[in-house]
Protein backbone atom coordinates (compact mmCIF):
# COMPACT_ATOMS: atom_id res chain seq x y z
CA UNK A 1 0.00 0.00 0.00
CA UNK A 2 1.04 3.63 -0.40
CA UNK A 3 2.60 5.71 2.37
CA UNK A 4 -0.24 8.23 2.57
CA UNK A 5 -1.06 8.67 6.27
CA UNK A 6 -4.03 11.05 6.05
CA UNK A 7 -5.59 14.03 4.33
CA UNK A 8 -5.09 17.42 5.94
CA UNK A 9 -6.62 20.86 5.46
CA UNK A 10 -4.02 23.24 4.04
CA UNK A 11 -5.26 26.09 6.22
CA UNK A 12 -7.17 24.39 9.05
CA UNK A 13 -4.67 21.61 9.73
CA UNK A 14 -7.59 19.25 10.43
CA UNK A 15 -6.80 15.65 9.50
CA UNK A 16 -9.13 13.27 7.67
CA UNK A 17 -8.87 9.57 6.75
CA UNK A 18 -6.63 8.90 3.76
CA UNK A 19 -9.37 6.98 1.95
CA UNK A 20 -12.11 9.58 2.41
CA UNK A 21 -13.40 10.82 -0.97
CA UNK A 22 -13.72 14.56 -0.35
CA UNK A 23 -13.32 17.86 -2.09
CA UNK A 24 -12.64 21.08 -0.18
CA UNK A 25 -12.06 21.12 3.57
CA UNK A 26 -15.50 21.27 5.26
CA UNK A 27 -13.98 23.42 8.02
CA UNK A 28 -13.08 26.40 5.84
CA UNK A 29 -13.78 25.59 2.19
CA UNK A 30 -10.10 25.50 1.33
CA UNK A 31 -8.04 22.68 -0.25
CA UNK A 32 -6.71 19.58 1.44
CA UNK A 33 -3.43 17.77 0.84
CA UNK A 34 -2.23 14.20 1.20
CA UNK A 35 0.22 13.66 4.05
CA UNK A 36 2.87 10.97 3.53
CA UNK A 37 4.36 8.95 6.36
CA UNK A 38 7.94 9.73 5.35
CA UNK A 39 9.34 8.11 8.50
CA UNK A 40 7.69 4.79 7.64
CA UNK A 41 8.95 5.04 4.06
CA UNK A 42 12.50 5.63 5.31
CA UNK A 43 12.25 2.69 7.72
CA UNK A 44 10.74 0.22 5.25
CA UNK A 45 12.72 1.34 2.18
CA UNK A 46 15.99 2.67 3.61
CA UNK A 47 18.45 4.64 1.56
CA UNK A 48 17.05 5.10 -1.92
CA UNK A 49 15.32 1.73 -2.17
CA UNK A 50 12.12 3.56 -3.21
CA UNK A 51 13.86 5.30 -6.14
CA UNK A 52 14.21 3.74 -9.61
CA UNK A 53 15.92 6.22 -11.96
CA UNK A 54 15.90 3.68 -14.80
CA UNK A 55 12.12 4.03 -15.05
CA UNK A 56 11.33 6.83 -17.51
CA UNK A 57 8.16 8.28 -16.01
CA UNK A 58 7.07 10.07 -12.86
CA UNK A 59 6.44 6.78 -11.06
CA UNK A 60 10.22 6.38 -10.76
CA UNK A 61 9.89 7.85 -7.26
CA UNK A 62 7.98 4.81 -6.00
CA UNK A 63 6.86 5.14 -2.39
CA UNK A 64 7.47 8.88 -2.36
CA UNK A 65 4.47 9.19 -4.66
CA UNK A 66 0.93 8.85 -3.32
CA UNK A 67 0.74 5.46 -5.05
CA UNK A 68 3.72 3.10 -5.08
CA UNK A 69 4.00 1.21 -8.38
CA UNK A 70 6.28 -1.28 -6.65
CA UNK A 71 3.32 -2.48 -4.56
CA UNK A 72 0.80 -4.62 -6.44
CA UNK A 73 -2.26 -3.12 -4.73
CA UNK A 74 -1.21 0.34 -5.89
CA UNK A 75 0.20 -0.67 -9.27
CA UNK A 76 -3.10 -2.07 -10.52
CA UNK A 77 -4.70 1.36 -10.25
CA UNK A 78 -1.94 3.34 -11.96
CA UNK A 79 -2.52 4.30 -15.60
CA UNK A 80 1.04 4.99 -16.77
CA UNK A 81 1.30 6.61 -20.21
CA UNK A 82 4.90 7.84 -20.03
CA UNK A 83 4.23 11.06 -18.10
CA UNK A 84 7.10 12.89 -16.41
CA UNK A 85 10.86 12.24 -16.45
CA UNK A 86 11.15 15.11 -18.93
CA UNK A 87 14.45 16.74 -19.94
CA UNK A 88 16.13 19.81 -18.52
CA UNK A 89 17.47 21.65 -21.57
CA UNK A 90 20.56 23.83 -21.30
CA UNK A 91 19.65 27.38 -22.26
CA UNK A 92 22.78 29.30 -21.34
CA UNK A 93 22.79 30.53 -24.96
CA UNK A 94 19.61 32.53 -24.29
CA UNK A 95 20.61 36.17 -24.92
CA UNK A 96 19.69 37.34 -21.42
CA UNK A 97 21.47 34.41 -19.79
CA UNK A 98 24.55 35.04 -21.89
CA UNK A 99 24.75 38.69 -20.85
CA UNK A 100 23.94 38.16 -17.18
CA UNK A 101 25.91 34.98 -16.48
CA UNK A 102 23.00 33.01 -15.06
CA UNK A 103 22.99 29.25 -15.70
CA UNK A 104 19.60 28.98 -17.35
CA UNK A 105 17.82 25.70 -18.08
CA UNK A 106 14.39 25.00 -19.54
CA UNK A 107 12.30 22.19 -18.06
CA UNK A 108 10.62 20.83 -21.20
CA UNK A 109 7.13 19.51 -20.49
CA UNK A 110 5.88 19.71 -24.07
CA UNK A 111 7.76 17.98 -26.86
CA UNK A 112 9.26 14.50 -26.49
CA UNK A 113 13.05 13.99 -26.44
CA UNK A 114 14.79 10.68 -27.00
CA UNK A 115 15.89 8.93 -23.83
CA UNK A 116 13.36 10.67 -21.58
CA UNK A 117 9.74 10.27 -20.58
CA UNK A 118 7.10 12.23 -22.49
CA UNK A 119 3.83 13.73 -21.35
CA UNK A 120 1.28 12.04 -23.65
CA UNK A 121 -0.84 15.15 -24.25
CA UNK A 122 2.27 17.35 -24.46
CA UNK A 123 1.43 19.20 -21.25
CA UNK A 124 2.54 19.20 -17.62
CA UNK A 125 -1.12 18.61 -16.75
CA UNK A 126 -0.49 14.92 -17.45
CA UNK A 127 1.42 14.61 -14.17
CA UNK A 128 -1.58 15.69 -12.13
CA UNK A 129 -4.19 13.89 -14.16
CA UNK A 130 -2.30 10.60 -14.12
CA UNK A 131 -2.58 10.74 -10.33
CA UNK A 132 -6.24 11.82 -10.46
CA UNK A 133 -7.16 8.83 -12.60
CA UNK A 134 -5.17 6.43 -10.42
CA UNK A 135 -6.64 7.70 -7.15
CA UNK A 136 -10.17 7.66 -8.55
CA UNK A 137 -9.70 4.03 -9.60
CA UNK A 138 -8.33 3.22 -6.15
CA UNK A 139 -11.41 4.62 -4.44
CA UNK A 140 -13.92 3.24 -6.94
CA UNK A 141 -14.89 6.69 -8.26
CA UNK A 142 -15.97 6.19 -11.87
CA UNK A 143 -17.28 9.62 -12.94
CA UNK A 144 -15.08 12.73 -12.88
CA UNK A 145 -15.83 16.34 -13.77
CA UNK A 146 -13.25 19.03 -14.56
CA UNK A 147 -13.48 22.70 -15.54
CA UNK A 148 -10.47 23.74 -17.57
CA UNK A 149 -8.77 26.40 -19.65
CA UNK A 150 -7.96 23.49 -21.96
CA UNK A 151 -4.97 21.29 -21.26
CA UNK A 152 -6.28 19.81 -18.00
CA UNK A 153 -9.43 18.66 -19.77
CA UNK A 154 -7.50 17.18 -22.68
CA UNK A 155 -5.26 15.37 -20.22
CA UNK A 156 -7.99 14.00 -17.96
CA UNK A 157 -9.88 12.78 -21.02
CA UNK A 158 -6.84 10.78 -22.11
CA UNK A 159 -6.35 9.19 -18.68
CA UNK A 160 -10.06 8.57 -18.11
CA UNK A 161 -10.35 6.67 -21.38
CA UNK A 162 -7.19 4.67 -20.64
CA UNK A 163 -8.42 3.89 -17.12
CA UNK A 164 -12.03 2.98 -17.90
CA UNK A 165 -13.49 6.10 -16.29
CA UNK A 166 -16.10 8.62 -17.45
CA UNK A 167 -15.42 12.35 -17.54
CA UNK A 168 -17.29 15.57 -18.23
CA UNK A 169 -15.07 18.43 -19.39
CA UNK A 170 -16.24 22.06 -19.30
CA UNK A 171 -14.10 24.63 -21.12
CA UNK A 172 -14.46 28.05 -22.77
CA UNK A 173 -15.52 27.89 -26.41
CA UNK A 174 -12.45 29.88 -27.44
CA UNK A 175 -10.09 27.20 -26.10
CA UNK A 176 -7.31 26.63 -28.67
CA UNK A 177 -8.74 24.42 -31.39
CA UNK A 178 -6.20 21.56 -31.16
CA UNK A 179 -7.09 21.14 -27.47
CA UNK A 180 -10.83 21.57 -27.88
CA UNK A 181 -10.73 19.30 -30.92
CA UNK A 182 -9.05 16.50 -28.98
CA UNK A 183 -11.80 16.49 -26.35
CA UNK A 184 -14.57 16.93 -28.92
CA UNK A 185 -13.23 13.98 -30.93
CA UNK A 186 -13.13 11.82 -27.81
CA UNK A 187 -16.69 12.83 -26.93
CA UNK A 188 -17.80 11.88 -30.43
CA UNK A 189 -16.03 8.50 -30.40
CA UNK A 190 -16.82 7.59 -26.80
CA UNK A 191 -20.11 9.33 -25.92
CA UNK A 192 -20.70 6.99 -22.99
CA UNK A 193 -17.42 8.05 -21.38
CA UNK A 194 -16.73 11.65 -22.43
CA UNK A 195 -19.04 14.68 -22.29
CA UNK A 196 -17.89 18.11 -23.51
CA UNK A 197 -19.55 21.31 -22.27
CA UNK A 198 -18.56 24.74 -23.62
CA UNK A 199 -18.86 27.59 -21.14
CA UNK A 200 -16.74 30.69 -20.70
CA UNK A 201 -15.12 33.11 -20.95
CA UNK A 202 -12.85 31.56 -18.28
CA UNK A 203 -12.47 28.46 -16.14
CA UNK A 204 -14.52 30.21 -13.46
CA UNK A 205 -17.74 30.01 -15.48
CA UNK A 206 -16.94 26.47 -16.61
CA UNK A 207 -16.65 25.44 -12.96
CA UNK A 208 -19.97 27.06 -12.10
CA UNK A 209 -21.69 25.04 -14.84
CA UNK A 210 -20.34 21.78 -13.43
CA UNK A 211 -21.41 22.67 -9.89
CA UNK A 212 -24.92 23.40 -11.14
CA UNK A 213 -25.43 20.60 -13.65
CA UNK A 214 -23.16 17.65 -12.78
CA UNK A 215 -21.70 17.64 -9.26
CA UNK A 216 -25.14 17.37 -7.60
CA UNK A 217 -25.80 14.27 -9.69
CA UNK A 218 -22.83 12.23 -8.52
CA UNK A 219 -19.95 13.44 -10.67
CA UNK A 220 -16.78 13.91 -8.59
CA UNK A 221 -15.04 17.26 -8.99
CA UNK A 222 -11.43 17.07 -10.15
CA UNK A 223 -11.18 20.87 -10.43
CA UNK A 224 -7.94 22.54 -9.43
CA UNK A 225 -7.42 21.97 -5.68
CA UNK A 226 -10.94 20.57 -5.30
CA UNK A 227 -9.92 16.94 -5.37
CA UNK A 228 -8.20 15.76 -2.15
CA UNK A 229 -4.64 16.70 -3.03
CA UNK A 230 -4.33 14.32 -5.98
CA UNK A 231 -3.12 16.86 -8.52
CA UNK A 232 -0.62 18.23 -6.00
CA UNK A 233 0.84 14.73 -5.66
CA UNK A 234 1.16 14.32 -9.41
CA UNK A 235 2.71 17.75 -9.94
CA UNK A 236 5.03 17.01 -7.02
CA UNK A 237 7.02 14.83 -9.39
CA UNK A 238 8.19 17.98 -11.18
CA UNK A 239 9.87 19.17 -7.98
CA UNK A 240 11.40 15.75 -7.37
CA UNK A 241 12.89 15.77 -10.86
CA UNK A 242 14.41 19.22 -10.35
CA UNK A 243 16.19 17.83 -7.29
CA UNK A 244 17.44 14.57 -8.83
CA UNK A 245 21.19 13.96 -9.04
CA UNK A 246 22.79 14.96 -12.31
CA UNK A 247 24.40 12.29 -14.45
CA UNK A 248 27.46 10.89 -12.70
CA UNK A 249 26.46 12.33 -9.33
CA UNK A 250 24.63 11.00 -6.28
CA UNK A 251 23.91 14.42 -4.76
CA UNK A 252 20.35 15.68 -4.65
CA UNK A 253 20.24 19.46 -5.02
CA UNK A 254 17.98 22.34 -6.03
CA UNK A 255 18.40 25.32 -8.34
CA UNK A 256 18.57 28.78 -6.81
CA UNK A 257 15.55 29.99 -8.78
CA UNK A 258 12.47 28.39 -10.37
CA UNK A 259 10.45 30.50 -12.81
CA UNK A 260 6.98 29.06 -13.18
CA UNK A 261 3.93 30.16 -15.19
CA UNK A 262 1.14 30.23 -12.64
CA UNK A 263 -2.58 29.95 -13.24
CA UNK A 264 -4.23 27.94 -10.48
CA UNK A 265 -0.88 27.18 -8.83
CA UNK A 266 -1.08 23.43 -8.17
CA UNK A 267 2.47 22.97 -9.43
CA UNK A 268 3.85 25.50 -6.96
CA UNK A 269 2.34 23.59 -4.04
CA UNK A 270 3.46 20.29 -5.51
CA UNK A 271 7.09 21.32 -5.91
CA UNK A 272 7.23 22.84 -2.43
CA UNK A 273 5.77 19.65 -0.93
CA UNK A 274 8.29 17.52 -2.80
CA UNK A 275 11.18 19.50 -1.39
CA UNK A 276 9.83 19.29 2.16
CA UNK A 277 9.62 15.51 1.83
CA UNK A 278 13.12 15.25 0.40
CA UNK A 279 14.39 17.30 3.34
CA UNK A 280 12.58 14.97 5.74
CA UNK A 281 14.43 12.07 4.09
CA UNK A 282 17.75 13.87 4.60
CA UNK A 283 18.43 14.26 0.88
CA UNK A 284 18.45 18.07 0.77
CA UNK A 285 18.74 20.87 3.29
CA UNK A 286 16.33 23.62 4.27
CA UNK A 287 17.33 26.05 1.51
CA UNK A 288 14.65 26.47 -1.17
CA UNK A 289 14.66 28.02 -4.64
CA UNK A 290 13.24 31.49 -4.98
CA UNK A 291 9.85 30.89 -6.56
CA UNK A 292 9.05 33.31 -9.36
CA UNK A 293 5.40 33.04 -10.38
CA UNK A 294 4.77 34.54 -13.82
CA UNK A 295 1.42 35.76 -15.08
CA UNK A 296 0.19 37.78 -18.04
CA UNK A 297 -0.43 41.47 -17.48
CA UNK A 298 -3.85 40.78 -19.00
CA UNK A 299 -4.75 38.48 -16.09
CA UNK A 300 -2.55 38.85 -13.01
CA UNK A 301 -4.47 38.26 -9.77
CA UNK A 302 -1.43 36.80 -7.98
CA UNK A 303 0.73 39.76 -8.95
CA UNK A 304 -1.89 42.20 -7.71
CA UNK A 305 -2.19 40.36 -4.40
CA UNK A 306 1.56 39.99 -3.92
CA UNK A 307 2.30 43.64 -4.70
CA UNK A 308 -0.42 44.87 -2.35
CA UNK A 309 0.62 42.55 0.49
CA UNK A 310 -2.74 40.75 0.41
CA UNK A 311 -3.06 37.26 1.83
CA UNK A 312 -5.23 35.98 -1.02
CA UNK A 313 -6.31 36.92 -4.51
CA UNK A 314 -9.57 38.55 -5.49
CA UNK A 315 -11.36 37.54 -8.68
CA UNK A 316 -10.70 39.96 -11.48
CA UNK A 317 -11.66 40.33 -15.09
CA UNK A 318 -9.22 40.68 -17.94
CA UNK A 319 -8.89 40.87 -21.67
CA UNK A 320 -7.69 37.29 -22.00
CA UNK A 321 -4.20 36.21 -22.87
CA UNK A 322 -2.27 34.37 -25.55
CA UNK A 323 -0.99 32.23 -22.66
CA UNK A 324 -4.39 30.59 -22.33
CA UNK A 325 -3.46 28.53 -19.26
CA UNK A 326 -2.85 31.77 -17.33
CA UNK A 327 -6.38 33.07 -17.93
CA UNK A 328 -7.40 32.25 -14.35
CA UNK A 329 -9.26 35.09 -12.56
CA UNK A 330 -8.60 33.71 -9.04
CA UNK A 331 -7.90 30.42 -7.34
CA UNK A 332 -8.98 28.69 -4.15
CA UNK A 333 -5.35 27.71 -3.51
CA UNK A 334 -3.81 31.10 -4.24
CA UNK A 335 -3.46 31.93 -0.56
CA UNK A 336 -0.96 29.09 -0.26
CA UNK A 337 0.85 30.08 -3.47
CA UNK A 338 1.37 33.54 -1.98
CA UNK A 339 2.69 32.03 1.25
CA UNK A 340 5.22 29.95 -0.71
CA UNK A 341 6.38 32.86 -2.84
CA UNK A 342 7.02 34.94 0.26
CA UNK A 343 8.65 32.12 2.23
CA UNK A 344 11.06 31.50 -0.65
CA UNK A 345 12.09 35.14 -1.07
CA UNK A 346 10.59 35.09 -4.55
CA UNK A 347 8.03 37.23 -6.32
CA UNK A 348 5.10 37.31 -8.71
CA UNK A 349 5.59 39.20 -11.96
CA UNK A 350 3.37 40.18 -14.87
CA UNK A 351 4.56 40.12 -18.48
CA UNK A 352 2.98 42.19 -21.24
CA UNK A 353 1.21 40.32 -24.02
CA UNK A 354 3.46 41.73 -26.78
CA UNK A 355 6.52 40.54 -24.84
CA UNK A 356 5.12 37.00 -24.55
CA UNK A 357 4.48 36.90 -28.30
CA UNK A 358 7.89 38.36 -29.16
CA UNK A 359 9.73 35.88 -26.92
CA UNK A 360 7.87 32.89 -28.31
CA UNK A 361 8.73 34.01 -31.83
CA UNK A 362 12.39 34.61 -30.98
CA UNK A 363 12.81 31.21 -29.31
CA UNK A 364 11.30 29.49 -32.33
CA UNK A 365 13.53 31.32 -34.79
CA UNK A 366 16.71 30.68 -32.81
CA UNK A 367 16.15 27.14 -31.48
CA UNK A 368 13.07 25.64 -33.18
CA UNK A 369 11.83 24.65 -29.73
CA UNK A 370 8.05 24.46 -29.68
CA UNK A 371 7.55 26.23 -26.38
CA UNK A 372 4.05 27.23 -25.34
CA UNK A 373 3.01 30.83 -24.59
CA UNK A 374 3.13 30.14 -20.84
CA UNK A 375 6.76 29.01 -21.16
CA UNK A 376 7.51 32.06 -23.30
CA UNK A 377 6.10 34.24 -20.52
CA UNK A 378 8.70 32.84 -18.11
CA UNK A 379 11.55 33.68 -20.48
CA UNK A 380 10.08 37.09 -21.25
CA UNK A 381 10.19 37.85 -17.51
CA UNK A 382 14.00 37.50 -17.36
CA UNK A 383 14.89 41.16 -18.08
CA UNK A 384 12.68 42.57 -15.34
CA UNK A 385 13.87 39.92 -12.88
CA UNK A 386 17.46 40.95 -13.55
CA UNK A 387 16.60 44.65 -13.23
CA UNK A 388 15.04 43.94 -9.84
CA UNK A 389 18.07 41.98 -8.61
CA UNK A 390 16.17 38.71 -8.34
CA UNK A 391 18.66 36.79 -10.49
CA UNK A 392 22.39 36.80 -9.85
CA UNK A 393 25.42 35.80 -11.89
CA UNK A 394 26.32 32.14 -11.52
CA UNK A 395 22.94 31.07 -10.15
CA UNK A 396 21.21 28.00 -11.49
CA UNK A 397 17.84 29.13 -12.84
CA UNK A 398 15.12 26.82 -14.18
CA UNK A 399 12.27 28.15 -16.30
CA UNK A 400 9.39 25.73 -16.79
CA UNK A 401 7.86 25.31 -20.24
CA UNK A 402 4.56 23.70 -19.43
CA UNK A 403 3.50 22.51 -22.88
CA UNK A 404 3.92 22.48 -26.64
CA UNK A 405 3.15 25.24 -29.12
CA UNK A 406 1.52 22.55 -31.25
CA UNK A 407 -1.54 22.67 -28.99
CA UNK A 408 -2.01 26.41 -29.66
CA UNK A 409 -0.95 26.39 -33.30
CA UNK A 410 -3.82 28.28 -35.00
CA UNK A 411 -3.35 31.20 -32.58
CA UNK A 412 0.45 31.09 -32.83
CA UNK A 413 1.05 30.38 -36.50
CA UNK A 414 1.77 34.03 -37.31
CA UNK A 415 4.56 34.02 -34.69
CA UNK A 416 6.34 30.98 -36.10
CA UNK A 417 7.10 32.24 -39.59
Amino acid sequence: MSYVRCLRGLASGVEYPADQPMNLDPVDGRPVEMVLDVERLAAEQPGLAWYNPKRKDMWRFGGLMALDVNQSDDARNVVALGEGATPLLDYTHHPVAGKSGIRLSLKEEGMAHAGFGANPTMSFKDRGMAMVAAQARRLGIRRLAVPTQGNAGDSLTRYALAGGLSVVVAMPDDTPMPILGNVAAAAHRFPDQVVLELKGPTIREAGALLREKYIPHGWFSAATFQEPGWRIEGKKSLGLELAEPEAGSTRWSLPEVVIYPTGGGTGVLGMWKAWDELEALGLIGSQRPRMICVQSAAMAPLVDAFDSGALDTQARSGEGTLAFGLNVPAGVGHFRVLEIIRASGGTAVAVAEPDIAAELSRVWRETHWWICPEGAACLAALPQLLDRGLLKRGERVVAVNTGSAEKYLPALRHLLG
